[in-house]
């Protein structure tokens, strides 16, 4: 289906897809999630709008494919053999989820669909962003018989890069926010970051910090979150878990972090949600399995260098359990 075109005249399309209680609709700009809905549940899980006019301004991150370099490089600036990178800036002096045109704000290609899933692709030339090139990527949405939304997300490049893309959706279990959710992540350390939200390179414990979530914790918790934890064993592994009284989404990954935004300085204003209305504070949470943060600018994080002959890949999952009486 057509859902309209970009500024310079560029068609969006829509893509369906369904299987057992879920449904989804994935749209070719930023290959994004727009819509995620289970039966019996009226609204969307997935935080998004009805506009399309909407993601190419306030919502240009929801429920979209972020990167190539997800998250914060300090500077916009990023070492690599010997020499330093400098990528495009776009928040205080930072470069943030890809620039400016980052992949959230390109259209990319339905490459292959089925009833089930569908594969997007987008090529990214050399020296977008800053990046060296090209670099190919292919992101694949896929529901299974139980309704549990999978993310492939796969990469290869021609010359030695940096790539951590990230899917940036937000999610609130009964449409109305945060109240009423707990929250619980595997993750013994996290990231504290600077007054710019980029990493200080410490990585600490999260015992007696209000950043303890291996318990189930209400949110909005003590302190907002815009925070990387740093996940607990490696391969495919359920990492976190969001819930209400009713229902539970448990988030699995292969990534080494997962960034939680509680969405506390939210305001799409004047864009409206799926409600009708703009997104305010807490109005859901995004959860973003990805490599950590500024990781070029420190030895000891996870690399996320891609180097020509070698592929990357990222598989999450999440699946969504109804509780006994709901």
């Amino acid at each position: 289906m057509i859902l309209g075109a970009t500024p310079d005249g560029n068609e969006i399309q829509g893509v369906e897809i369904t299987n057992g209680p879920a449904r989804a609709l994935v749209m070719t700009y930023g290959a994004t999630l727009c819509r995620f809905h289970l039966d019996g549940i009226d609204a969307s899980l997935a935080l998004g709008s009805p506009d399309i006019e909407s993601y190419l301004s306030q919502m240009r991150y929801f429920g979209a494919i972020v990167g190539p370099v997800a998250n914060r490089i300090a500077g916009g600036r990023a070492p690599l053999d010997g020499d330093v990178l400098q990528l495009d800036v776009n928040e205080n002096g930072n470069a943030l989820h890809g620039g400016l045109n980052g992949l959230s704000q390109q259209v990319w290609t339905v490459a292959e669909r089925g009833a089930h899933s569908v594969t997007l692709r987008l090529g990214v030339p050399d020296g977008a962003g800053g990046l060296p090139g090209p670099i190919d990527i292919w992101v694949t949405y896929a529901l299974d018989p139980e309704g549990a939304l999978e993310i492939d997300i796969t990469g290869q490049s021609e010359r030695a890069t940096f790539f951590n893309p990230a899917f940036h959706g937000y999610w609130s279990l009964n449409g109305t926010g945060l109240a009423g959710h707990r929250l619980q992540i595997d993750a013994d350390t996290y990231l504290p970051v600077d007054d710019a939200l980029v990493p200080t390179g410490d990585i600490m414990a999260v015992e007696g910090t209000p950043y303890d979530l291996r318990q189930a914790t209400p949110l909005p918790a003590m302190i907002d979150l815009d925070t990387n934890f740093c996940l607990n064993s490696k391969g495919m592994r359920p990492v976190a878990r969001l819930e209400t009284d009713t229902l539970a989404m448990i988030i699995e990954t292969d990534a080494p972090g997962l960034q939680v935004y509680d969405a506390a300085r939210l305001n799409t204003a004047p864009a409206r949600g799926h409600h009708g209305l703009p997104y305010g504070r807490h109005a859901g949470v995004a959860m973003e399995p990805q490599h950590w943060p500024d990781a070029p600018n420190h030895a000891d994080f996870p690399s996320i260098a891609l180097r020509p002959g070698t592929q990357f890949r990222q598989t999450s999952r999440f699946r969504f359990i109804r509780k006994e009486g709901a």
